[in-house]
């Protein structure tokens, strides 16, 4: 899927912004703070109906102003045109629409465009808690499989229903408490399976495309933990009901998932290096993306790299400006805050690519020497 052309309307810093994009290479050169990751929130909200950074639809809305508008014209491997809107208002219901119509539920659109961002924020996979982890997890299996994002909404309102239950200060409703649980089990199996089928196949890529960037000097691999994995999930479940009373949460199921990350067997949050931390995550990301590619979705997923170049050796980023700009990648759009170092990286490329200047949420197309 190709984003030829996107409209930009209050979109945090960004005020007003209309470009013509390019389908193979967009560069957004500016200082931090210029807007160029608010750019490519906006075009990664476009495919998720939500910012990758802030949940509250409302604090995306730029100061000042009362509301953002989003829209995006996308050409596919065929040929035909996707016009999608995307409207916020404050004090009023957000509004999603395809060619005009508007999404019942907006898990319907989940897919459609699909898109990987990798970004500075991405080590947080390393050293952050599990729920990072898992969630890396569903947007990659949300935007090829449809009846997972319907299993993982069902099971989180009975997790949240039984939760409140186990907060009541009154012994809870038994037939309830087994309607949820059962619920939770059902939803929650559907869940493992697709996480676990997702890490079985992903793994194998990954650890291809980690070698590619960094010269296979050590072994990684992926660990995923899931309490399916002790057995039937409503008898783990019930098994500590008792406890969970007493803490009033659930202790046990799918929303307690991992996924280990592991360097020559050993934690890579404890044993890797900084440099090691980020190829890693980088490698992660380039492997979803491939894994995405490959997928019935049958069209080529966006890629946003936001300032990943940064702190990198030479070597490893032309390994990865080769991996990207070669066959099987289609749309990319990358940020940096040095133009040199931009240059210096598409010197020699001979696809075709746009430069854009970011300061202050005003965003202008460069001259370049490639067109």
């Amino acid at each position: 899927m190709i984003l030829s052309n996107i409209s930009i309307l209050n979109y945090k810093n960004i005020t007003s912004a209309q470009l013509d994009l390019s389908p193979k290479m967009n560069c957004l050169i500016g200082h931090n703070g210029a807007g160029k990751t608010n750019f490519l929130d906006a075009v990664y909200y476009l495919s998720f109906c939500k910012s990758a950074f802030n949940p509250s639809d409302t604090q995306l809305v730029t100061h000042g102003s009362e509301f953002f508008v989003l829209e995006g014209r996308y050409d596919d491997e065929k040929g035909d045109r996707t016009e999608v809107f995307a409207g916020v208002k404050k004090g009023s219901k957000k509004r999603f629409k395809k060619d005009g119509k508007e999404y019942t539920r907006l898990s319907q659109h989940i897919g459609l465009i699909p898109l990987i961002m990798i970004s500075p924020a991405d080590t947080v996979l390393i050293e952050g808690g599990s729920e990072h982890r898992r969630k890396l997890m569903d947007i990659v299996i949300s935007q090829y499989d449809p009846e997972y994002i319907e299993s993982l909404s069902r099971y989180n309102k009975a997790l949240q229903q039984r939760n409140a239950l186990l907060k009541l200060e009154e012994e809870p409703d038994e037939s309830l408490m087994n309607i949820l649980e059962e619920q939770m089990a059902a939803e929650g199996e559907k869940v493992y399976a697709a996480r676990d089928a997702f890490v079985k196949k992903l793994m194998p890529v990954f650890q291809d495309i980690y070698d590619e960037i960094s010269g296979k000097g050590e072994r990684v691999s992926l660990a995923y933990t899931s309490h399916c994995q002790r057995g039937p999930l409503l008898d783990v479940i019930r098994r500590d009901r008792f406890k969970d009373r007493a803490v009033g949460y659930s202790l046990h199921g799918v929303h307690r998932d991992d996924l280990e990350m592991l360097i020559d067997d050993y934690s890579m949050k404890v044993e890797g290096s900084q440099g090691q931390h980020k190829t890693f995550v980088l490698a992660l990301k380039l492997s979803q993306f491939n894994f995405l590619r490959h997928t019935s979705s049958s069209t080529c997923p966006i890629l946003l790299l936001d300032d990943i170049f940064d702190k990198l050796d030479a070597g490893r980023v032309e390994k990865i400006v080769n991996i990207v700009s070669g066959e099987g990648y289609g749309q990319i759009f990358v940020t940096d805050t040095n133009r040199d170092h931009l240059d210096k990286i598409l010197e020699g490329t001979s696809y075709n690519y746009k430069l854009f200047g970011v300061n202050g949420g005003e965003i202008t197309e460069m001259e370049h020497g490639n067109v």
